[in-house]
């Protein structure tokens, strides 16, 4: 079956998150990051990181996956999404790396 892409847009639950995060949120971030790694190492994930826009930081992932289903199942799983949300689209294609 040939993979689908999306794209991830992880959204904070207020603007100045990343520059305000407690404790508490800070160690779901780090869950986060970590999630999300051990889903690259995988070979399900693409790239995902934090998107440094001056109106407000917010995380952004490009995932291959079988399905739509798969995708809410990642971010049902992910610890970020207990504190942020998450608007995801698919993607027309992918150019691979070379």
């Amino acid at each position: 079956m040939d993979k689908k892409y999306f794209v991830l847009h992880l959204l904070p639950s207020r603007p100045d998150f990343a520059q305000t995060m407690s404790a508490g949120e800070r160690a779901i971030m780090t869950e986060h990051v970590a999630y999300w790694t051990a889903l690259m190492n995988q070979g399900k994930v693409l790239a995902f990181g934090p998107v440094l826009d001056p109106a407000a930081v917010y995380g952004l992932g490009i995932i291959a996956v079988e399905d739509e289903e798969e995708v809410k199942a990642f971010i049902a799983g992910d610890p970020a999404a207990t504190i942020n949300r998450y608007e995801y689209f698919p993607m027309m294609a992918v150019v691979p790396a070379q």
